[in-house]
């Protein structure tokens, strides 16, 4: 993570010579020059993320205390430096009781600046890879990764978990969006409150919209009884649309009035009925494009996609097919009751080199096959589909469009160990013999690369 600070102060002088400071230090700066410019620059949308605030004491307009009380008031504040003249200790003891994270005086003492800038940045890192620690924790109870690319989905959970927003999750049938959307409400404040499901493909147009928001009796053929709803068997708490872009246009607007109003209506009632529900939405289909198209409402669009998050599939976090498969494999086994069965060495490497179209769960459909058909001591690994060869590259103008030199190097010799891999149907020795590499070099280069391991 590259900090982020803002400095603030009516002189440019000033500010130029922090900028300069913290720049030496290893930190992007943005500058403002008063309390109200700096508000405004933390509250715009296309402003990164700010780590630490540097903030002169008094200000023409807004004073620095001013400009604490504010910062601090917005979730997960940075942290604030405040800078005050000589013989005004008094204030900044003050401002260090308002909350400000240390201070220094000016004129500047250059040995004074760079140690409360240092300590400043060490506890935002540190607190940032609390963060990260905290998160991965919390998503990993539903699922197993080490990816990096799960790991910054497990942070993006862990910070909108407790702020009650719509969220919408995309991605690839397979990927475990569902997964995603347990650990947001576990780490809710509506963790203890209902958490209903609905399938959007599942049921007709007519049923789906009295399924989501309830209908009276007599209401259609069939409804021989009042039904409460879905968003009202969700009061309080949670419900999970899964595959929101199947729904038909009629029911669409009718979902848009309830993020809109906060009520529903029931099908053949004449009044609204006011709800409390958290709204998690989830698609495989880019709803972009359906809003293009015609078929998906875009104002409904935007109201789903307050945050939205991306499940990324199987074949672009590799690392995660071995701890997946030795999770499967434990999982597997005691279902079976074979828990003596081997795990044959090359298992990894022929999994590492499949494409898994169907993502996690056809990875775990694999495992649970290979061990349903086991002899109840070893995996009979030739029962897989074997791995593709010819054709698997990787995508050069992809990774050329957005990588530096070594990333396109890497990206091309990690290729070249799969497709080797899996002429040798995942025999290691074979695979460093073709490649014309000892065995150790191959070994280190699939640790490298996160394969097999």
């Amino acid at each position: 993570m590259k900090p982020h600070a803002l400095v603030v102060d009516d002189d440019d002088g000033v500010r130029y010579m922090l900028a300069g400071v913290l720049e030496e230090e290893g930190v992007t700066v943005s500058q403002a020059q008063s309390g109200e410019q700096a508000l405004a620059r933390l509250d715009d949308p296309a402003t990164p993320e700010i780590h630490l605030v540097v903030t002169d004491m008094r200000m023409p307009g807004m004073s620095g205390l001013e400009l604490l009380a504010a910062v601090r008031q917005r979730p997960n504040p940075p942290k604030v430096v405040m800078i005050t003249a000589h013989g005004n200790e008094r204030l900044a003891v003050e401002a260090t009781k308002a909350g400000a994270y240390d201070y220094f005086r000016k004129p500047f003492e250059l040995e004074e600046l760079v140690a409360v800038v240092r300590r400043a940045l060490d506890t935002v890192r540190l607190e940032a890879e609390n963060e990260q620690l905290r998160s991965k924790l919390e998503l990993a109870k539903s699922m197993v990764f080490v990816s990096d690319a799960m790991t910054k989905l497990a942070v993006m959970v862990h910070r909108i978990g407790p702020r009650d927003v719509t969220v919408l999750i995309r991605g690839e049938s397979g990927t475990g969006k569902e997964r995603v959307a347990e650990a947001i409400v576990a780490a809710s404040k509506r963790a203890s409150k209902p958490f209903v499901r609905f399938n959007c493909a599942a049921l007709t147009p007519e049923l789906a919209e009295a399924e989501l928001f309830g209908h009276a009796r007599g209401a259609f053929t069939g409804a021989i009884r009042t039904r409460a709803g879905m968003f009202r068997e969700a009061e309080g708490g949670t419900i999970l649309l899964d595959e929101v872009g199947e729904l038909d246009l009629a029911t669409q607007a009718k979902l848009l009035r309830v993020l809109q109003e906060h009520e529903i209506r029931p099908v053949g009632e004449d009044h609204s009925v006011p709800i409390d529900v958290r709204v998690i939405a989830a698609t495989h289909r880019d709803l972009a494009r359906r809003v293009e198209e015609g078929g998906f409402r875009e104002d409904l669009y935007y109201r789903l996609h307050v945050v939205e998050l991306h499940v990324p599939p199987l074949r672009e976090r590799p690392e995660d097919i071995a701890p997946l498969t030795r999770w499967f494999l434990d999982r597997f086994r005691l279902r079976f009751g074979v828990g003596s069965l081997r795990e044959p060495p090359d298992l990894v490497a022929r999994l590492s080199v499949m494409p898994w179209p169907g993502n996690v769960r056809e990875l775990e459909n694999a495992i649970e096959s290979l061990v349903a058909l086991s002899d109840g001591e070893s995996l009979d690994t030739d029962a897989l589909a074997p791995a593709p060869v010819e054709g698997r590259r990787a995508e050069p103008s992809a990774v050329a469009e957005t990588s530096g030199l070594r990333d396109r190097v890497d990206a091309y010799e990690r290729q070249l160990l799969l497709d080797a891999l899996g002429t040798a149907a995942g025999n290691r020795t074979e695979a460093a013999r073709a490649l014309g590499i000892g065995r150790a070099t191959l070994h280190d280069k699939l640790r490298k690369y996160g394969i097999g391991d």
